[in-house]
């Protein structure tokens, strides 16, 4: 379906009146899904957001956002259903490799020095992220004195990062993507494979700790040396964007190192005199305040 037929879908008249109707059908499905469940879109970005709403209601065979709203406040699954629609998850192996090859190359030795290490990778999504760490990590003979926590809204897909599970037919990439980002070994030799599907190896996942955290309406839980948080905040607006930054400033701990997406930047935030960039093509920012 594309976007076109989304927006032909989603109001039979662009009019001001229908953009008004559609604007409070939001504003009362969002309100309603965060007092009942407790999970707060509120503060997405809106455009994004209203596409994936009438994505998700089509998906129900449903005409209005109003008849969404009662569907998702009266049956927990469809609401299930509605953040699995919402949250996206998009991510892969070593994405963007050349930010793996630099925090090999600027972070790892900062690492070094710490007798124990905290990396956070928040919205990790179905896990890729967090087991390219642990690989990297555990090349780097850094792997057994640190502990990552992983953590995203959608348990669906932490339950597959859990599992660590993934399709056989994305190794020939993710290869690639390992190979570009600096990897030392043979890929194949992290993960065995069954039928259609890969497996990672248990040892990879046994300091890894899973856990749902919203960012939205969820605090601090610990103290970190990193924090990897890459192409999540793109889906905020700014206030819920300055309000993440400062639970990510929180969280850091002194000269702690924050990590972010290709489109997204510490500039133009509150906090950005409190960070110097490492390498500023890659987003990596070191805490100095």
């Amino acid at each position: 379906m594309t976007f076109n037929r989304f927006q032909e879908e989603s109001s039979s008249e662009n009019t001001p009146d229908a953009i008004e109707l559609e604007t409070i059908e939001c504003d009362l499905l969002l309100e309603g899904v965060h007092r009942m469940y407790g999970y707060d879109f509120r503060n997405y970005a809106r455009p994004s957001l209203v596409r994936r709403i009438w994505h998700h209601a089509h998906a129900e065979n449903l005409s209005t956002i109003s008849q969404l709203q009662d569907k998702v406040l009266h049956d927990r699954s469809c609401f299930e259903r509605m953040v699995q629609s919402l949250s996206i998850p998009v991510t892969e192996m070593f994405r963007d490799p050349e930010l793996f090859k630099t925090f090999r190359r600027e972070v790892v030795p900062i690492l070094r020095t710490y007798p124990y290490i905290r990396i956070w990778h928040a919205g990790c999504s179905t896990g890729e992220e967090v087991y390219s760490m642990a690989i990297l990590l555990h090349e780097e003979g850094l792997y057994d004195k640190a502990r990552i926590y992983a953590t995203d809204m959608n348990d669906r897909s932490l339950q597959q990062a859990k599992e660590g599970i993934y399709g056989i037919e994305k190794m020939k990439l993710y290869t690639k993507n390992y190979l570009d980002a600096g990897g030392t070994q043979s890929f194949s030799d992290y993960y065995t494979a069954k039928y259609n599907s890969v497996m990672f190896q248990p040892y990879l996942r046994k300091n890894i700790i899973f856990a749902e955290h919203n960012l939205a309406t969820d605090r601090s839980f610990n103290e970190f040396n990193v924090i990897f948080c890459r192409n999540v905040m793109i889906y905020f607006n700014d206030t819920l964007r300055d309000q993440v930054h400062g639970l990510f400033y929180e969280s850091l701990s002194r000269f702690g190192i924050l990590v972010l997406g290709s489109k997204e930047s510490i500039h133009f935030t509150r906090f950005s005199d409190c960070y110097e960039p490492l390498d500023r093509v890659e987003k990596i920012y070191r805490k100095i305040k």
